[in-house]
This record gives C-alpha cells, sequence and structure tokens, in this order.
C-alpha cells in the first residue's frame, strides 16, 4: 500500500514541477501579452477656445480603440480607432457630429489604423498588418508596456507625425492603484495645426500609467495651436472624465489581480512538487524497508530446540 501511494505522489510532483516550470517560463509570455478583442471607449470633457466659431466653449471627446482581430497575430496587434471632439455649450451634445451639424458643434474628428508589439507596446509598421499607404507610427501609441519601468518612453504625437518623450515624473495612486505619473511636453513646434494650414503647436500631456498593465488611467492635457503670425486656432484642456477614470482602475485592478496570481504560481506549485516528492521518497523507502525485513532470515535458535 505504501509503495503504491508513493508512486502516485512521485507522479503528482513531476506534473506539479513540471507545470512550475512551465508557469516560470512559457505561461507569463501568454498572458502577458494586449488582448486581441480590445474595444474600449473613453470620454474626456474640458473647454476650448478660439475655436473655428470664434469663441470659447466647454468641449467633450471621445476616443474610441477596437482591435481588428482577424488582422492581428500572437505577436502583433492592429487597432482601428475613431476621436471626435465637439463643442457642449449646454451639456447636451452627443459624443460626435458631422460637418453638417447645423449648431456647427464639430471642432475635429478623425480615424486611425496602427499596429504594435502585444509586449512591448511599441509601434509595428508592417504592410501586412495596417494596409499600403497607412501612416508610420513610431514608439508607443496607446498604452504602456507590461511592467512599466521609471524612465523615459518614446510616445506617438500624431500632429507632429513622430513620437516625443514621455518622461518619468514620479509614483501617485489612483483610488488605492498604484501609477506611474508621465508627462509629455512640446513647446511651439512647427506643424501643419490643421488641413494645409502651417503654424505651431504646444502641448502638455500628464498620463496616469497602470505599473502592471501599462494601460493609461488617467489623462489631462493643454494644447495650444497657433497659426504663424500668433493668433490661436485652438486652445485646449481635455481631462478624462471621473467615470472613464473609474473604469479603468476597476480594469486594471482586475487584470493585476490575474497577473498576480500567474506570478505566484510557480512557486504555489513548486512547493507542492516538492512536498509531494517528499513524500513519495519517504513511502518509498518505507515500504523498501517493510519488504527487506519480511524476507530476511531469521537468526538464532528457538528456545526448545532440540540438541
Amino acid at each position: 500500500m505504501r509503495k503504491t501511494v508513493g508512486l502516485v505522489l512521485l507522479g503528482l510532483a513531476a506534473f506539479l514541477i513540471t507545470a512550475a516550470i512551465l508557469a516560470l517560463v512559457w505561461v507569463p509570455g501568454q498572458v502577458m501579452k494586449t488582448p486581441l478583442d480590445v474595444n474600449t471607449t473613453t470620454k474626456l470633457t474640458g473647454n476650448a477656445t478660439a475655436l473655428p466659431t470664434g469663441s470659447g466653449s466647454p468641449v467633450k471627446a471621445v476616443n474610441r480603440s477596437v482591435a481588428d482581430g482577424d488582422a492581428s497575430t500572437s505577436d502583433v496587434v492592429v487597432f482601428n480607432t475613431f476621436s471626435c471632439l465637439v463643442q457642449d455649450p449646454d451639456g447636451t451634445a452627443p459624443d460626435c457630429v458631422d460637418d453638417t451639424d447645423p449648431d456647427k458643434r464639430l471642432v475635429t474628428a478623425g480615424t486611425d489604423r496602427f499596429a504594435t508589439n502585444r509586449v512591448t507596446a511599441m509601434a509595428v509598421n508592417d504592410e501586412k498588418y495596417v494596409g499600403a499607404g497607412a501612416e508610420p507610427h513610431e514608439g508607443l501609441v496607446n498604452k504602456f508596456p507590461f511592467e512599466v519601468e521609471q524612465k523615459t518612453y518614446p510616445f506617438w504625437d500624431g500632429l507632429l507625425g513622430r513620437a516625443v518623450e514621455a518622461t518619468f515624473q514620479g509614483a501617485e495612486d489612483i483610488d488605492g492603484l498604484p501609477t506611474y505619473k508621465f508627462q509629455v511636453l512640446v513647446v511651439e513646434e512647427p506643424a501643419e495645426i490643421s488641413s494645409g494650414i502651417s503654424g505651431t503647436y504646444s502641448d502638455d500631456k500628464t498620463m496616469w500609467v497602470d505599473q502592471g498593465t501599462g494601460s493609461i488611467i488617467d489623462q489631462n492635457e493643454k494644447q495650444t495651436r497657433k497659426l504663424d503670425n500668433g493668433t490661436a486656432v485652438l486652445d485646449l484642456e481635455l481631462s478624462f472624465t471621473d467615470e472613464t477614470v473609474a473604469a479603468n482602475v476597476e480594469d486594471a485592478k482586475a487584470n493585476n489581480s490575474q497577473l498576480s496570481l500567474v506570478q505566484k504560481a510557480p512557486w504555489v506549485l513548486g512547493i507542492l512538487g516538492l512536498i509531494a516528492l517528499g513524500g513519495a521518497l519517504f513511502l518509498l523507502l518505507a515500504a523498501r524497508n517493510e519488504s527487506e525485513g519480511d524476507g530476511a532470515a531469521p537468526t538464532g535458535r528457538p528456545a526448545h530446540a532440540a540438541v
């Protein structure tokens, strides 16, 4: 019986130790990747002056990002994004309007298609993912890598058409979630500030990034676009809505819990495997000793043996 149980424990130990090695070496690489079913909507609110109407107004913006699972692979994820910024003077504007809106509330709208590495989050420029003629991207585009570091990252700026520096500013908690704070600062860079119109562009953007998943939890931005003569075309302040931040925090906490389980699994499985191995060796050794004891030759003479 001891031998049978020992052999069972030995098999269990082998299974647990193998599982621990896989959980340590292979599983993190499969889990710590941008999902292929991303479908998120980010909402922002703020104020803008020097709008096309020549006046200032409260504004709202929506950014929707959807992963193209068919075009994506195990290493690269492809995104289609849509953004829209509208005036919202009385708080009743829809998320977006077109240029036929009778109240002329549309400020800007646009679409983008890009691909990123599912682990590093860096842009991938390859026609097989984004198609011919797509605008090349560089740096990070819509998130930071997993296990964010306290360093400067290149971050895509669509108006400049190149990456700019996102510099680490410190660590802050948002509703109990540890985040890293990064700042993107652009000061009066020459740019095409509107279709066919040149001028200067300034941007001061702060992002609070989840340390584990690299997702952007909160963001605020102050942006200015001016003509070459100094006339402001757009003076904008935007921040994530409280609802968007709360949803981002909830998602990040849930995702970090899953990552934590993955990180702890090798240790738990390894310890259980060693316990099972120790039990197996003990039982098998005990069974062997018992077998040897049963088969040993008797020693000495019976008390009443004849002489």
